[in-house]
């Protein structure tokens, strides 16, 4: 058994509530996927735009996008935020436990 109080608390947590060092793990996890992430998506969605004008984009019928590009650009990123904050977080599950 360990004799630092935040592995004692974590090991030996109550099977039906959360102990603190657990929640504060699951909020540094978050964090360590979701900025990373953001920021990224940021660079990537400039790197994008540069490229491509949104009002030139069309549907996959070949209708064109008529959305603003202030939407274009925020769903954009959102999706590319996504994407990169799920692929982070399947690295983080496939961590081995006790890292």
């Amino acid at each position: 058994m360990s004799s630092h109080p935040a592995v004692d608390a974590r090991v030996q947590g109550d099977e039906g509530r959360r102990s603190p060092y657990a929640a504060r793990s699951f909020r540094l996890r978050a964090l360590l996927i979701l900025w990373p992430a953001f920021v990224l998506a940021g660079v990537l969605e400039a790197l994008v735009f540069v490229v491509v004008d949104p009002s030139q984009l069309h549907w996959f019928g070949g209708e064109a996008i008529e959305w603003p590009r202030t939407t274009v650009y925020s769903i954009t990123f959102f999706i590319i935020w996504g994407a990169i904050a799920t692929s982070g977080a399947i690295t983080e599950l496939l961590e081995p436990p006790g890292r």
